[in-house]
C-alpha cells in the first residue's frame, strides 16, 4: 500500500475459538491494511501455539455496543419478562446440574 503507514490502518478486534472451546472469545486488537493481512497478523499473534481452531478478525469501526452507563436502562425490559425465567416451576431434587 503506497503512500500510506500503520498509522493509517484500520484497528480490528481479534476473536479465537479454542479447541475445547465452543465461542469465540475476545483477544485483542491489531492493525492491518485490509482484511487479509489482518487475519494473518492475528493467527501469528494470537495462536503461535495452536491454540486456536477458528479465527475471526472484525473492523473496530463496525462493531457497534451498549456503554456502561446504559446498563441499567438498556437490560431493563428483560427484567419485566418474568416468563423467561424458571421459577415457576419445581425442580425435582433427583435432577442433577440445574
Amino acid at each position: 500500500m503506497t503512500g500510506t503507514t500503520k498509522g493509517d490502518w484500520p484497528l480490528y478486534e481479534v476473536f479465537v475459538r479454542g479447541k475445547r472451546g465452543l465461542n469465540h472469545v475476545h483477544v485483542g486488537s491489531l492493525h492491518a491494511a485490509d482484511d487479509a493481512m489482518a487475519l494473518t497478523h492475528a493467527r501469528d499473534l494470537y495462536t503461535r501455539r495452536n491454540e486456536g481452531v477458528s479465527i475471526w478478525v472484525v473492523r473496530s469501526e463496525h462493531i457497534a455496543a451498549s456503554t456502561r452507563d446504559e446498563k441499567d436502562p438498556f437490560f431493563a425490559p428483560s427484567a419485566d419478562k418474568v416468563y423467561r425465567h424458571p421459577t415457576f416451576y419445581d425442580i425435582p431434587d433427583d435432577v442433577p446440574h440445574i
